[in-house]
């Protein structure tokens, strides 16, 4: 990867937590997404493939995460997605930001952002853009 990812020296690198919630088994694009961000600088947790969103936001409390990355395939983004936003806010764990990406329609983006979801990548999102977008969630 070039240079250009690199974060800042000045900035503590921030712990990111990437999910696959639900039965999907796909984690082709979680991994990828995971490792452009761990080239970035950010310590990068991937909790594997098929976890409820009980586990997501148990393992990102116990690992003190700034950030959920929420990876999708099966079609199920709107109703996991808004589970894990009120995991969150009923563990006191609101602070948390989550963004989510994979097969998710256009038209779903706006509810998606509504519920909480700050950024949604879809497939053909450039590296350099997720970089980018995930470095803007800290500011």
């Amino acid at each position: 990867m070039g240079g250009y990812f690199k974060m800042s020296e000045n900035i503590n690198p921030k712990r990111i937590l990437i999910g696959k919630a639900g039965l999907d088994g796909h984690d082709r694009g979680a991994k990828y997404v995971a490792h452009i961000l761990r080239d970035a600088g950010y310590e990068v947790i991937y909790t594997g493939i098929r976890r409820s969103p009980e586990q997501i936001v148990g393992s990102a409390i116990q690992e003190d995460v700034a950030v959920i990355g929420l990876s999708f395939l099966s079609g199920a983004h709107i109703g996991l997605s808004e589970r894990v936003l009120m995991l969150l806010k009923e563990q006191e764990a609101s602070d948390i930001i989550v963004f989510c990406g994979g097969v998710i329609p256009e038209a779903d983006i706006p509810a998606l952002k509504e519920m909480g979801i700050r950024e949604v990548f879809t497939p053909g999102t450039s590296d350099k853009i997720i970089v980018e977008k995930v470095n803007g969630l800290f500011k």
